[in-house]
């Protein structure tokens, strides 16, 4: 799993964080809940340092539940706004 930040008016990729690679060590499969949700710790943090509060959240057409809803959830419990 992973999320991004981007600037789409420059179509440049911000922030980039993936279960491939958490705190230097490789995450497993990445495909639970509890990695979802250190995901979206992390970017909530690296947005921050950038000095980003408010994004737009895009599912990519997935549903909003499971894995997704953990990383949105985390995010906002790390001070995103969307």
């Amino acid at each position: 799993m992973y999320a991004q930040l981007i600037d789409d008016s420059e179509g440049k990729i911000l922030l980039a964080v993936s279960t491939l690679k958490l705190n230097g060590k490789k995450a497993g499969n990445g495909g639970n809940v509890a990695a979802a949700e250190k995901v979206g710790q992390l970017i909530a943090e690296g947005a921050r340092e950038k000095g980003f509060e408010t994004v737009v959240f895009d599912r990519g057409g997935y549903l909003y539940h499971g894995r997704v809803k953990a990383l949105a959830e985390a995010a906002r419990k790390g001070g995103l706004k969307f």
